[in-house]
């Protein structure tokens, strides 16, 4: 496919398009490599610019842009700081915040050429009518921002993220740019295939955040715990995360941390929309020194002054920790991430881990209907036949679909499909005992995590518990010792 510009002038449309001075290490790499036409795969902590290796190389290629995100904010925050360039294209957002008619506007604009950055959520390719504009607009780019969401071995799996890899090919497989700040190589390898990208060229760097002390504080009764909890947040520079499993201890800690003076919020998806907005803009404007979490916090959250992440509770895998961890000290400046250890808590992740089970029987019963229907399936409908929820619906049609479902029997499908989630809890199990395996390790633990995600380091670090530098604490300065028992 032609290209508007030479390769030379990635570093001019950087400057005079996107307004950036210059670009960062692995940035202009990353850029050549898409506009070249290779399918890229690109694994940087955020806050190291891959939104702008899509930016740049969009705007050096013919043909639209299609961003793919599965946060509305991120979406828009990322559609706005394209739109204030002065000398950049146009960028439009389809989501289901939008009036069904604006979403109809961007479509038929972005299929006629006017619109250079299209930004979806992946439930948006659902709709044949959006799959249909899309084609239409005959994009020479399609991202997929937060990859690791294809991932079942990730963190933060999301079905709706499976039907990429064939949305792909409907659009006559663009080049694809797939993008995260997280991924181990086993997750690299999934995304890979499942996005069935071709001879892709990946980009893995930068894992290594030498400005974030590492810790594990280990307790035996649940009350030392939130003692040492309160103790060291009380003492630590301010703001900071603290991430916890449950939406009772979030609000429990909150309320704990305001009787000790701490300006705290806390954070979890059984709050409204609304209320959530309010509280991460409350949080990111500085208007609070705390904020107590579920999971659901942080995914577009980029605050660089944050100078502590705390783990009240065992997060389910490594990727999980080291994706919030990552989240302090991105100004560079020194930041803590601790973990607050309890073996017995092992057993909450554990009967995580193990549920969400979908029957095998409800697995036959979806395909029967998917069979009925002679392979049309829409998710929607049949969470309305059968009771279910559109989420569950979903990943069920997904499972089926891999065991080849209108290719055998009801039966066998749902066997292959219950199978393979069999498999999926298994690799669950593996993954907790990986970040047990951390929380009791006696060696350095950075050289663990940056060996974990493919890339070379040989501890000690000097800047975790474990090695000499720092398994001190200073316990006259009032912050919890290193291990309370």
């Amino acid at each position: 496919m032609p290209r508007k510009s030479k390769l030379t002038e990635v570093e001019r449309v950087a400057r005079e398009q996107l307004g950036f001075r210059s670009l960062r290490e692995g940035q202009e790499e990353a850029v050549r490599s898409v506009v070249s036409g290779h399918d890229t795969l690109v694994v940087q902590p955020t806050g190291s610019g891959k939104s702008a290796i899509y930016q740049a190389a969009g705007l050096l290629m013919d043909g639209s842009t299609i961003v793919v995100s599965p946060l509305i904010a991120l979406q828009k925050d990322q559609a706005d700081a394209i739109m204030r360039q002065p000398h950049t294209a146009e960028a439009a957002i389809v989501n289901s915040s939008l009036p069904a008619a604006e979403a109809r506007e961007a479509l038929a604009r972005a299929s006629e050429g006017d619109i250079e950055f299209v930004f979806l959520a992946p439930e948006q390719l659902r709709k044949p009518e959006t799959l249909d504009k899309l084609k239409e607009a005959d994009p020479s780019l399609f991202v997929i921002d937060e990859a690791h969401c294809i991932s079942e071995w990730g963190h933060d799996f999301r079905p709706d993220y499976l039907s990429l890899g064939n949305v792909i090919e409907a659009l006559g497989h663009p080049t694809v740019l797939a993008l995260t700040a997280t991924a181990a190589p086993e997750v690299r390898r999934e995304v890979i295939d499942r996005l069935g990208m071709r001879d892709p060229k990946v980009f893995a760097r930068g894992f290594d955040r030498p400005n974030i002390s590492l810790r594990v504080d280990t307790y035996q009764t649940e009350d030392d715990k939130l003692t040492g909890l309160i103790r060291r947040i009380r003492f630590a520079d301010k703001p900071g995360i603290v991430y916890v499993a449950t939406r009772k201890n979030a609000e429990a800690i909150m309320g704990a941390l305001q009787e000790e003076g701490v300006d705290s919020l806390f954070y979890h998806a059984g709050l409204k929309a609304r209320d959530r907005n309010e509280i991460q803009e409350k949080f990111m404007s500085g208007n609070a020194e705390v904020i107590v979490a579920t999971n659901a916090f942080g995914m577009g959250v980029d605050k660089s002054d944050i100078r502590f992440v705390y783990h009240y509770d065992i997060t389910d895998s490594l990727d999980s920790y080291y994706q919030e961890i990552g989240r302090a000290g991105r100004d560079g400046e020194p930041a803590e991430a601790v973990l607050f250890y309890r073996p017995q808590n092992l057993g909450l992740r554990k009967f995580q881990a193990g549920s969400g089970k979908v029957e095998t029987h409800t697995i036959a019963q979806v395909a029967e209907i998917v069979h009925s229907k002679g392979g049309s399936a829409d998710a929607r409908e049949i969470a309305k036949d059968t009771g279910l929820s559109v989420r569950k619906v979903t990943n069920i049609l997904h499972r089926l679909e891999e065991a080849g479902a209108m290719e055998t029997t009801p039966t066998e499908a749902a066997r292959s499909a219950a199978d393979a989630q069999q498999r999926l809890k298994e690799l669950k199990k593996e993954r907790l005992e990986q970040m047990q395996h951390y929380a009791e390790m006696s060696t350095c633990r950075r050289e663990f995590l940056i060996r974990y995600f493919g890339d070379t380091y040989t501890g000690p670090c000097g800047n975790c518990d474990n090695d000499s530098l720092v398994n001190q604490d200073p316990v006259e300065a009032g912050i919890a010792t290193r291990r309370e028992v």
